[in-house]
């Protein structure tokens, strides 16, 4: 069995792509500006999407073209992209298609989205690589050596976190992940763990901001819920209230016991953590005044 730790996964064959991404002030002709400056280079879009937030006076731009025979070589790209954020007073950000992000995944003692995201990691299905799990608990150990992940546990209580989160933010650095998957991690990300390392993604067992906390399923039943759902979002400091990714929904009926609602539960955060995932790996989603703007 091959371990992650050397997975390798390229969406688009064997050609490399560059994704820009741009947010500035919209004015006219910006999207001309953009194709302009890629096709004066000699590159050719495979890819464009733009929108336009009327309220927020702001422009939002995701290009992607090939770099065969494109005029810059690759380390001068990106200075040239910032050259081009600045003239048109934004912020861009630019990826290459054979980056595959060092992702670590947090959990406590539930196994099925951290089990679905390795097996879809191993499969081909995310562009990433899972060299680290960090649980609070022992009970998945196991599971990551079937899968050849280190994993390491790091118990915490209310007295010890600041310790936990810094021997946490040490395995980070030690292992160079970029990302973190909170994969029913349940425990609470402090603000100075997120001041120093922001780029988080947490799945939610509702429809943000409902049903929070403890038991949700259980006080869903007792209201007789129709539909059910599961939010992906970013973590920030105010809890569950960071830029929603990706959602999804599961129909329920008086039949239905709490046990039926917490297996489609499962389901539904399984789906909507893997897209949301896809979604930042794949570069498609922006992020600008505590929303998202998915490209999909």
């Amino acid at each position: 069995m091959s371990s992650l730790l050397g997975a390798v996964w390229n969406p688009y064959g064997y050609k490399l792509r560059v994704i820009l991404q741009l947010i500035c002030p919209d004015r006219p002709a910006l999207v001309s500006e953009l194709s302009g400056w890629v096709a004066v280079n000699g590159g050719n879009i495979l890819h464009a999407d733009h929108h336009t937030d009327v309220g927020a006076g702001l422009f939002l731009s995701r290009i992607e073209f090939g770099i065969e025979g494109f005029g810059l070589p690759r380390e001068a790209i990106a200075p040239a992209v910032n050259a081009l954020a600045d003239r048109l007073g934004g912020q861009a950000q630019l990826h290459f298609s054979d980056e595959i992000p060092r992702v670590a995944i947090f959990a406590s003692k539930q196994s099925h989205c951290l089990l679905d995201l390795l097996w879809r990691t191993r499969s081909g299905e995310l562009p990433m690589q899972v060299p680290l799990v960090i649980a609070n608990h022992s009970q998945l150990e196991p599971l990551c050596r079937e899968f050849g992940v280190c994993f390491e546990c790091v118990p915490m209580t209310p007295a010890s976190k600041p310790e936990a989160e810094q021997t946490m933010l040490d395995l980070l650095a030690e292992h160079r992940i970029e990302l973190v998957v909170l994969a029913k991690y349940m425990q609470v990300l402090s603000g100075a763990f997120l001041e120093r390392f922001p780029t988080v993604i947490n799945i939610h067992h509702s429809f943000l901001p409902a049903f929070k906390g403890a038991q949700p399923y259980h006080r869903a039943w007792d209201r007789g819920v129709k539909v059910i759902g599961a939010t992906a979002h970013y973590v920030t400091e105010d809890l569950d209230d960071g830029p929603i990714i990706e959602q999804t929904i599961e129909h329920v009926n008086h039949r239905d016991e709490v046990e039926d609602l917490i297996r489609k539960g499962r389901d539904t955060e399984r789906l909507a953590l893997a897209r949301a995932l896809r979604l930042h790996l794949c570069r498609q989603v922006m992020v600008y005044r505590g929303r998202t703007a998915v490209f999909a």
